[in-house]
């Protein structure tokens, strides 16, 4: 990570997670008066209401915790430089290099204990992670994402994550011996897939072999791609909002990451692209344990970089 972009790297864990903050981040920040008019209907998101309960978000913080499946891929090299938006360029050192996560979550917002209703605080997630650079600076750039939830579903819509909807599994652990689960250790084999409008998408396994000192897909700051379009005639390419994001991950924690040989496979469907990221090779697989929150996010381009 170099400093061309005043970008620092808090070490949270040992091992290598880390998140990125913008240097002097909260001295930048600064209140400024709503601008919303007086007596409106309230909440974070839509839909607005009166007492302000209805909205799909609330107001961050959100804070995450989830079990994560992940395989190491390479696609080739055009098919990476393919899916990267403008602003961002294939990292020549890792040309086609990647993660594919399956994620079992669990989020509050805020201090609100939103977990004693599990139908509303608990979704799946696929996500794609492409090696990349923002001009000198390592990113990982994330150009395709699925979720079972309409609040995750509206969250990454405002960090700029591109989600849609699908069905997300994985194979379960438990503290017991049994039958019916791998043993979390030498020898477990886990799964996961993805699936979208009754087409399955994508599927990944991995058998544990041993235990690592960090989580290899966050070792790069995510970058995405804010982008809400205008519906009026002549102006659908010239959009509201267009600018490169970078997340910032708070309080990051992670638990006993085992890893070892991993397998990935995407299948062609009508409207989607994840199978032109054709794979033609796999590396490591792993599993682990996460947690953190989200209250901020770097705009990296437009008006309102920072």
């Amino acid at each position: 990570m170099t400093d061309d972009l005043n970008i620092g790297r808090r070490r949270l864990i040992a091992g290598g997670v880390a998140a990125v903050a913008g240097t002097g981040l909260a001295a930048q920040a600064s209140a400024s008066a709503s601008s919303l008019p007086p007596n409106e209907l309230n909440g974070y998101s839509l839909p607005l209401s009166a007492r302000g309960e209805a909205n799909i978000v609330g107001a961050p913080p959100w804070n995450y915790v989830g079990d994560l499946l992940g395989v190491e891929f390479w696609t080739t090299p055009e098919a990476a430089q393919a899916a990267l938006p403008a602003g961002l360029t294939a990292d020549p050192t890792t040309s086609g290099h990647g993660y594919a996560l399956f994620i079992d979550w669990q989020f509050t917002t805020g201090d609100r204990q939103d977990y004693l209703e599990p139908v509303r605080s608990q979704y799946s997630e696929f996500l794609i992670l492409l090696d990349a650079r923002f001009q000198s600076t390592n990113v990982a750039w994330c150009p395709f994402i699925w979720v079972d939830n309409d609040a995750s579903l509206a969250r990454g819509w405002f960090q700029g994550f591109p989600k849609k909807i699908g069905q997300v599994h994985q194979t379960r652990a438990y503290s017991v011996a049994s039958k019916a689960a791998p043993v979390l250790g030498p020898g477990g084999t886990f799964a996961g897939t993805l699936s979208a409008a009754g087409r399955r998408l994508a599927e990944g396994q991995i058998t544990l072999a041993n235990t690592i000192p960090n989580l290899p897909a966050l070792s790069r700051p995510i970058c995405n791609l804010r982008h809400f379009p205008r519906l009026r005639a002549g102006q659908y390419d010239n959009p509201a909002v267009h600018e490169l994001t970078l997340s910032i991950l708070d309080g990051v924690q992670l638990g006993t990451t085992w890893a070892g040989a991993g397998k990935l496979q995407f299948f062609p469907a009508p409207g989607e692209e994840l199978a032109d990221l054709w794979i033609v090779g796999t590396g490591q697989g792993f599993r682990s344990t996460l947690s953190y929150s989200v209250s901020d996010l770097r705009i990296l381009t437009g008006p309102d970089a920072r």
